[in-house]
């Protein structure tokens, strides 16, 4: 124990209204040298997220891993991976934040092991049948021999979601499912065993003071009866669930959900985030009952193009879960599993003028916003890391570049003319870092009054001066075509220009609207043009006197 339980800690700003910034640990701040991020590096720039106006952080993965699936793939989930420090440099990361206000969401991963955990090395030497072995999903190959796998099911990882039972020469031999990587096992959630151990897991983060998590693969964990093929595995995506999935977003999966809340409300004002890919707003709404999971990742924008149509219903449907469940919407333009905005939409200075538009979408938006790390600062892919030094089990399992996402957990540029860029002492950083980042260092772009750094720090200092989370709802008003206009009751009045030519702003603007209302720019107003690839806040408040 650290001393940790039960401290108290200033009040923050109400969840519903937070902004959230997501720390990918290997890639924030290293400081020890070793080339890897660290829970002490993101203490030391936690005054850097305060001045930033970010309300918490969310940080992907830090227990025990032998790190196949950097963190994803846990061998004790109630340990600290000694790469990122230890439980002591957990709770001075918490005091830090806590004595700002500020919140920490931890990623928790329910939908498989390590391979390395020890219940699966146990598994492994168990026989068939046996209760080691009932902690994850094992299964008879098919076929005389079991030579097969036990389905059809493909890996989102790809190849086959099962691999055979090393060494296993019974007919048939047994197979184990594994949804991701084979160093990623499935448990099997119907086991006591899975089920009061994860109810340990969150009982040991809480009373160490950690304020939520988000919940890996929300939509996985439960399997269906008999685990029957799938009509059309060659047509599935990723991890979107379509109509032909067996693999996600099963029944079973809600009483899951029930058992974790129920565990989480033993604690004051806890919350918990689901990472559910699910395109249909009502499938998304029962995540969100209000004995389940508090919030659920909007990823409609990180899918959708620059583009108003695609962008006007990537928000309807978030806002359109969020009505069905009474749960505040969450916003996002990436993460570590999507391409960064500014290469998504064209790269350059096309990509970045469209990131800067749309983060002030984002940020007016009513909910609540994530920041992946690097986006406040224009931060592009990596395209250029050579293939031996790609991580990704994405890539390493298909070979398949364009599946790598290496180039999105790229460390951060802090400061400097060259690599390592302040993130470390070491050239020799975990991933490289390309040349040429020197001009949107955070140190660089810190005292620019046009920088990202700058619209972002401008933008979420504005965004609290307006009044608080009301309903998750907005006004859409005329626009011309490839624009869009809409308001939010307590908020701002948006307009973004999503056209390649500058729109005037009297036929953009809402009737009665004046120039002296606009309080921020993504870029700058050219006359009496909004730009292409340009959004605009207005403060459309009544005025005293008015």
């Amino acid at each position: 124990m650290t001393g940790t339980e039960n401290r108290t800690h200033p009040p923050h700003r109400p969840w519903n209204d937070m902004v959230l910034y997501q720390v990918y640990p290997r890639s924030f701040q290293d400081s020890d040298g070793d080339g890897v991020g660290d829970l002490p590096g993101i203490t030391r720039r936690i005054d850097y997220l305060h001045d930033l106006g970010v309300d918490g952080v969310w940080l992907n993965p830090i227990m025990a891993s032998p790190g196949h699936d950097h963190g994803y793939d846990v061998s004790d989930p109630r340990a600290i991976n000694p790469l990122f420090g230890s439980t002591t440099d957990l709770a001075t990361l918490l005091d830090a934040l806590h004595s700002r206000g500020m919140v920490l969401i931890m990623d928790l991963v329910p939908n498989h092991f390590s391979a390395e955990h020890p219940w699966f090395a146990e598994a492994l030497a168990a026989p068939p049948g046996s209760p080691a072995r009932d902690r994850f999903i094992f299964r008879p190959g098919s076929g005389d021999d079991g030579a097969a796998p036990p389905n059809n099911w493909p890996s989102v990882f790809g190849g086959s979601a099962w691999d055979r039972v090393p060494g296993d020469t019974s007919a048939p031999s047994q197979w184990y499912l594994h949804l991701f990587d084979s160093s990623q096992p499935d448990v099997n959630w119907d086991n006591p065993d899975i089920r009061a151990d994860m109810d340990r897991t969150l009982r040991h983060w809480l009373e160490l003071g950690v304020d939520g998590f988000r919940i890996d693969v929300a939509h996985g964990m439960a399997k269906p009866p008999g685990l029957p093929d799938i009509s059309d595995p060659d047509d599935l995506p990723q991890l979107v669930v379509s109509d032909n999935e067996l693999r996600f977003d099963q029944p079973g999966v809600h009483e899951l959900h029930r058992r974790i809340r129920s565990v989480v409300d033993e604690f004051d004002d806890k919350r918990t985030f689901a990472e559910a890919w699910i395109g249909r707003p009502e499938r998304l709404a029962r995540y969100l009952a209000p004995d389940e999971l508090h919030h659920a990742f909007g990823f409609a924008l990180t899918e959708a193009g620059f583009a108003a149509d695609e962008i006007r219903a990537g928000i309807e449907d978030t806002l359109a879960a969020s009505r069905l469940s009474g749960a505040a919407p969450t916003w996002a333009l990436s993460n570590h599993d999507v391409i960064r905005e500014v290469t998504r939409y064209g790269g350059g200075e096309l990509g970045l003028a469209r990131a800067r538009a749309m983060a002030l979408v984002v940020l007016a938006l009513p909910g609540i916003p994530f920041v992946y790390a690097g986006a406040e600062l224009g931060l592009e892919n990596s395209g250029d890391i050579p293939d031996e030094r790609l991580t990704d089990p994405n890539f390493l399992r298909t070979g398949d570049r364009t599946a790598a996402r290496d180039g999105e957990r790229v460390p951060l540029p802090w400061s400097g003319t060259e690599p390592p860029y302040g993130f470390s002492t070491t050239v020799n950083t975990w991933l490289p870092q390309p040349e040429g980042l020197a001009e949107i260092t955070a140190e660089r772009q810190a005292h620019e009054p046009g920088s990202m750094l700058t619209l972002y720090r401008e933008a979420i200092a504005l965004r609290k001066s307006f009044a608080g989370y009301r309903e998750p709802d907005i006004t859409w008003h005329d626009a011309p075509n490839g624009c869009l206009s809409w308001s939010y009751d307590g908020g701002v009045h948006l307009l973004l220009n999503a056209t390649s030519t500058p729109v005037d702003f009297a036929h953009l603007a809402p009737a009665g609207a004046r120039e002296d209302e606009i309080i921020l720019v993504s870029t700058s107003l050219e006359g009496g043009d909004v730009p292409a690839n340009t959004a605009v806040w207005l403060d459309r408040r009544p005025r005293r006197g008015n």
